[in-house]
């Protein structure tokens, strides 16, 4: 039904029928698309029917006392984009350049300037997350700056995947960033790098088995199990599993990462419009069943290193410190089109076993950590706070 819209779309431009109610007429078709047909039950609350006679009588007044018309291509753009991106904060109309970009460094190593964003319909990117030794890090970007320009380019109506991915590349080249804070704007020139070279890293921690920090969750499990599990398997003291910042990986092997540590037949469900989509299992014997664990999260522990943390929370696995999440675990789908551009829309939300409400809550943690104090060393303060309780 999109593409048909779409089509229709192209062919009145080529015609040069350039009306804003085109635009306005395509937009409120592509809602009801998605609420009957990906997201109904799921993000949108009962609909008053009222809003549809408003809309009727904005595109008339419209056609009837608008100053002028309107070029066609525009106004599609901005109608189609911006009903997408007010669907939930991951849903995102994406141009052809943005898709090919954001298949291509899905799960792949890239540079980036060390920051992770948070970014609602009509507001400015907010950084929930700096990676420490970053770029961005040492140049002072703090948690809860606002970013209002990229390369010069306004960030307010970019979707939080755009803000995102606009900070990725392929090569160290430069970003200019305007920086919001409550007592000064800054403009910043800010080059992008390479950030790990692997999916993890383990450094060494006084009174525990060490810190366990993991980057992304894509192909990492069997490196665990081969590099890191044989030093911990006989391991008395907590390990301490960081997942700040870690927004990017798969679903499965959040799965997996869990099952390390834990035995169940139901650890959680997605469900979508229809009710319960999947159930999933942790059934093999777990390797590291004993070990105590700590882990860390901060706003940017998204997807499906925020599954982890929730899940092992819920079966009361692990301890938490840091900053409550965001409560973003989805599964997502890309609707492509004809030109290269597509949809990126949440069509599954993830569920805690226990009932726990998740979606758009977050994990509160048990040992809270102040967002603003940089590096780790208020997370290893409230980490000792957790280890004295477990003496």
């Amino acid at each position: 039904m999109i593409e048909y819209f779409w089509k229709f779309f192209r062919t009145m431009a080529k015609k040069r029928y350039h009306f804003v109610l085109i635009g306005i007429i395509i937009a409120a078709s592509l809602f009801f698309f998605i609420k009957t047909n990906v997201l109904s039950g799921l993000l949108f609350r009962p609909t008053d029917y009222s809003n549809y006679k408003i809309l009727g009588t904005a595109i008339s007044l419209i056609k009837s006392n608008y100053v002028e018309e309107l070029n066609a291509v525009r106004t599609l753009e901005g109608g189609f984009k911006g009903m997408v991106d007010s669907l939930d904060v991951l849903s995102s109309y994406l141009n052809k350049d943005q898709l090919e970009k954001y298949r291509r460094m899905t799960g792949t190593l890239h540079t980036d300037v060390g920051i992770i964003l948070y970014k609602t319909y009509g507001a400015f990117p907010q950084v929930i997350g700096v990676r420490e030794g970053s770029p961005a890090d040492r140049l002072g970007i703090k948690y809860g700056d606002f970013i209002s320009a990229m390369d010069n380019r306004s960030t307010l109506t970019l979707s939080m995947r755009e803000a995102n991915l606009f900070l990725k590349d392929t090569k160290e080249n430069p970003i200019s960033l305007k920086v919001l804070r409550s007592d000064k704007t800054e403009d910043i020139v800010i080059s992008r790098m390479v950030l790990y070279q692997d999916c993890f890293s383990f450094l060494p921690l006084k009174n525990t088995a060490g810190i366990l920090k993991i980057n992304h969750l894509y192909s990492c499990v069997d490196k665990l199990k081969k590099k890191v599990l044989p030093r911990l398997k006989a391991q008395k003291k907590p390990l301490v599993l960081d997942l700040r910042n870690c927004h990017e990986g798969s679903i499965n092997e959040a799965r997996r990462l869990i099952n390390l540590f834990l035995k169940a037949d139901r650890i959680g469900y997605f469900s979508n419009r229809n009710g319960k989509s999947g159930i999933l299992s942790c059934p093999d014997e777990p390797e590291l069943s004993t070990i105590p664990l700590i882990i860390w999260s901060n706003r940017a522990t998204i997807g499906s290193a925020e599954m982890v943390t929730a899940v092992l929370k819920d079966f009361n696995r692990a301890k938490i410190v840091g900053i409550q999440t965001t409560g973003l675990v989805p599964k997502q789908k890309i609707f492509p089109f004809e030109d290269g551009s597509g949809l990126l829309i949440t069509t599954e939300i993830f569920n805690l076993e226990s009932g726990k409400e998740l979606w758009g809550k977050g994990m509160e943690p048990d040992e809270k950590v102040n967002p603003q104090e940089k590096g780790s060393t208020a997370f290893i303060n409230a980490t000792n706070k957790i280890l004295n309780k477990m003496s």
